[in-house]
């Protein structure tokens, strides 16, 4: 059962602004994750006793990811829905979710941008992973979109890499796979299941970075921001969807 957790309202009103990284004590600043124990009146932390530590997981890296304007905006509004989200039963599947995300969300977006458009539809069509059980099945499709994107980045050459800057699709992405390793690592344990999905999941990895960098082949400088910048937008829109989905799950 999710836990029932009190929310000092006061100190909520307090918290105007969310920083990068772990600090101190709330005179030094707070990333999200202290802030919630902070208005739970828990002991200063960023791994919070009454936030699920899937989305604890998601939302530390996220946060440390994130452009210190958006940062605030975006996360901000979570906090008070953080607060009591512990719960077990939910963890395993809320693991997938974010891996099921990785897979058939955020790598299609950027298959979409370098124009690799089949192979993007090949993982959007996948069956939603509900299931450690599936990962082996879904390595297959991940890795033959790899092959692509790699073969696509190789054809833009060491430009692309150059113009792609910082890679600023990076921030969501790893937010969603620390939260998705707890599938294989935590819930789920079994040393077959993880070396599965850290295959499957790497796969995925290489194929989104590779795509990423390919798209940004024809642009330079600061050109190449604003080549990358919808879709990344876009996909922090839809990080920040799954997030929610997550903390719905707090009493089903």
């Amino acid at each position: 059962m999710a836990e029932t957790v009190e929310i000092d309202a006061k100190r909520l009103a307090r918290v105007k602004t969310l920083k990068a990284s772990s600090h101190n004590g709330p005179r030094e600043g707070m990333c999200v994750l202290e802030a919630a124990s902070y208005i739970a009146r828990e002991p200063w932390s960023d791994h919070p006793e009454c936030v699920c530590p899937v989305i604890g997981a998601f939302l530390r890296s996220w946060n440390d990811g994130l452009p210190d304007a958006e940062r605030t905006t975006l996360l901000l509004p979570l906090l008070p829905k953080l607060v009591g989200t512990r719960n077990p039963a939910m963890e395993e599947r809320r693991s997938l979710m974010a891996a099921d995300w990785l897979v058939r969300t955020h790598t299609p977006a950027w298959l979409d941008l370098a124009g690799l458009t089949a192979q993007a539809q090949s993982l959007r069509t996948l069956p939603e992973i509900t299931s450690m059980a599936q990962v082996p099945s879904i390595h297959g499709p991940i890795e033959a979109v790899r092959q692509d994107a790699a073969a696509a980045w190789a054809a833009a050459g060491g430009a692309a890499r150059a113009a792609a800057g910082a890679a600023a699709w990076a921030a969501a992405w790893d937010a969603a796979w620390a939260a998705a390793w707890d599938a294989a690592g935590g819930a789920a344990g079994a040393a077959a299941g993880a070396a599965a999905w850290d295959a499957a999941g790497g796969a995925a990895w290489d194929a989104a970075g590779s795509a990423a960098w390919a798209a940004a082949w024809d642009a330079a400088g600061d050109a190449a921001w604003d080549a990358l910048e919808p879709t990344r937008q876009a996909l922090q829109q839809s990080a920040l969807a799954l997030v929610e989905r997550m903390i719905d799950l707090k009493d089903a």
